[in-house]
C-alpha cells in the first residue's frame, strides 16, 4: 500500500497544472454520480453549484468559482476536459502556470457574473431557478484567448489546417445560437468565458496583464495559510546579484524576454515561422 502511495503521489506531481485541473474535475464528478445514487437526487452537490437568483448566490458566495468543477452529465464533463487537455498542452508550452491559472479561474469568474447578471436584469427573458454547473466558461477563455493572442497560428485538423482565428469564429457562432436553445444559462456563461479570454490576450500583447491583481489577490491567500518556518528563518540570507537582481531571477528575466520576442513573432508570422531552437525553448519553458 506504501508504495502504491507513493507511486500516486508521484504521478501526480509530473502532472502539468491543466492535468491536475482535469483529476480534480474527474474526481467531483465520481463524488457526484455516488452521492446522487446514495441519495437518489439528480444534483447531488447543490452548494457548490452556482444559482440564478442573485440572494441564493449571496448565501453561497464560493459557487462563483466551484461550481465550475461540478458535472453531471458524463458527455458534458468528457468534452470540456478533452478541449482542456488539448488547449492546455498548448497553453502550457508559451506561457507560465501563473498566466494559465488566471485565465482559467477568470474565465470561471466572468462566466458565473454574465449568467448573475442576465437573470437579474432579464427575468422575462431567462426564467429563474437555474442554476450553473460545468467548466465550459473556463475553457472557452482558455480557447479564446489562444485564438485571440495568435489568431494567424495554424492548428491541424485531420488531414488540413485551419487558422485559430477561424476555430474562435465558429465557436462563437455557436455559443450565439445556444443561447436561443435549452442550455441558455450555459450559452451565457460560455460567453462570459470568451469575453474575458478576448480582452486578456489583447491587453496582453499591449504588455498589460489583467490578471496581475487576481494573482497577487491568490497569492496572498496560499501564503496566509502556507506555514513554513524554515522558509522565514532563511528570508534574509544574502546572496549574490547581478545589476540588482539574484541570479535566478536575472536568468529568469532573460528567459522571459527571450519568451516574449517568440511570442511576438508566432503572432505575426505563426508558429511554423520558428526555428527548431525558438520551438525547443519554448519547449522547455513550458515544461
Amino acid at each position: 500500500m506504501t508504495n502504491l502511495n507513493q507511486d500516486i503521489k508521484q504521478k501526480l506531481t509530473q502532472l502539468n497544472v491543466f492535468e491536475k485541473l482535469i483529476a480534480v474535475n474527474v474526481l467531483v464528478f465520481i463524488v457526484a454520480q455516488i452521492l446522487r445514487f446514495v441519495l437518489n437526487t439528480s444534483s447531488s452537490m447543490s452548494w457548490l453549484e452556482l444559482p440564478s437568483d442573485f440572494f441564493d448566490f449571496i448565501k453561497q458566495p464560493w459557487s462563483i468559482i466551484t461550481y465550475a468543477f461540478v458535472h453531471y452529465d458524463f458527455i458534458h464533463m468528457l468534452f470540456n476536459m478533452i478541449v482542456l487537455y488539448f488547449i492546455g498542452r498548448m497553453f502550457i508550452n508559451l506561457f507560465n502556470t501563473k498566466l494559465a491559472l488566471n485565465v482559467y479561474f477568470l474565465g470561471a469568474i466572468s462566466g458565473a457574473l454574465l449568467f448573475l447578471l442576465a437573470y437579474a436584469l432579464l427575468p422575462t427573458v431567462f426564467s429563474s431557478g437555474h442554476r450553473l454547473v460545468g467548466a465550459s466558461g473556463a475553457v472557452r477563455a482558455l480557447l479564446i484567448f489562444m485564438c485571440a493572442y495568435m489568431p494567424n497560428m495554424d492548428l491541424r485538423v485531420f488531414t488540413f489546417n485551419i487558422k485559430l482565428k477561424h476555430v474562435g469564429i465558429v465557436i462563437v457562432l455557436l455559443d450565439f445560437i445556444g443561447l436561443f436553445g435549452g442550455n441558455a444559462g450555459g450559452n451565457l456563461a460560455h460567453f462570459g468565458g470568451t469575453i474575458l479570454g478576448y480582452f486578456y490576450a489583447t491587453q496582453l500583447t499591449k504588455g498589460k496583464d489583467i490578471g496581475k491583481g487576481f494573482e497577487g489577490f491568490m497569492d496572498g491567500i496560499t501564503n496566509f495559510f502556507k506555514k513554513n518556518p524554515s522558509r522565514l528563518k532563511t528570508v534574509h540570507k544574502k546572496k549574490g546579484k547581478v545589476a540588482g537582481y539574484t541570479k535566478d531571477e536575472f536568468k529568469e528575466f532573460n528567459n522571459q524576454k527571450q519568451i516574449d520576442i517568440i511570442l511576438d513573432k508566432i503572432s505575426k508570422s505563426g508558429y511554423e515561422s520558428l526555428t527548431k531552437e525558438e520551438k525547443e525553448l519554448l519547449f522547455r519553458a513550458g515544461k
